[in-house]
């Protein structure tokens, strides 16, 4: 039996997820206009381990979104899933962002593109089939009119960068999902559970996040 913390941070949506075995039994999260990971996080962390009936002590493993997305938000994150995995001295996984964002969205035929806005027309996106296997890298991409013009058939679109695309993507061929904007912990149990089983952990003194870009400071 293995219990594994989940922890998302890398867009405005705090979240924490309990899974058992690969499973969510608890879920706390917040999305505000603004950025509450520092207050929220380790609070939620206490609400998801109370809802599971366990503590500390009983965790088998912590799990970590790896970005891209918010600088601050991916720093607070891998920073309290490294010191939870240290003090415990449990293993730490990591599972990739826009993977989680592409898992919100059930499809047939198609792909999926999970966007996380990046400011003006950029995104930092990747492309998933329908069983949600990664068919494209993820990159930083400024949108154009020829943009994903390689991929056939119809393209799902979701994430807070997508919105923004709709005067420059706006053939039938794209299909707006914009009730999704962004990803959860809750898609992590499954994830993490896999990482769980195959041994696929990360080193919790030299783990950092997957920033895709360089952090620039504003005055």
């Amino acid at each position: 039996m293995a219990f594994i913390l989940n922890i998302e941070t890398a867009t405005k949506n705090c979240s924490v997820c309990l899974a058992k075995d690969g499973v969510a039994v608890a879920l706390a999260e917040y999305a505000g206009e603004g950025y509450a990971h520092a207050e929220k996080l380790h609070v939620f962390i206490e609400e998801v381990l109370q809802k599971g009936g366990i503590s500390f002590k009983d965790l088998t493993a912590v799990a970590v979104s790896m970005g891209p997305g918010s600088y601050t938000g991916l720093r607070i994150g891998v920073s309290a899933a490294k010191g939870l995995c240290y003090a415990l001295n449990i293993p730490l996984f990591a599972v990739e962002t826009l993977e989680l964002l592409a898992r919100k969205v059930a499809i047939e035929e198609g792909v999926v593109i999970p966007m996380i806005d990046a400011r003006r027309m950029e995104v930092y996106t990747a492309v998933f089939d329908a069983k949600c296997n990664k068919v494209r890298d993820t990159e930083a991409e400024i949108i154009t009119s020829d943009s994903f013009t390689q991929f056939e058939g119809v393209i799902h679109l979701l994430g807070d960068g997508a919105s923004k695309c709709r005067e420059v993507l706006s053939s039938e061929r794209f299909v707006y999902h914009e009730e999704i904007l962004y990803p959860s912990a809750n898609e992590m149990a499954a994830l993490s559970f896999d990482s769980y089983k195959k041994g696929n952990t990360v080193d919790v003194a030299y783990f950092e996040p997957f920033y895709l870009k360089d952090f620039i400071a504003g005055k």
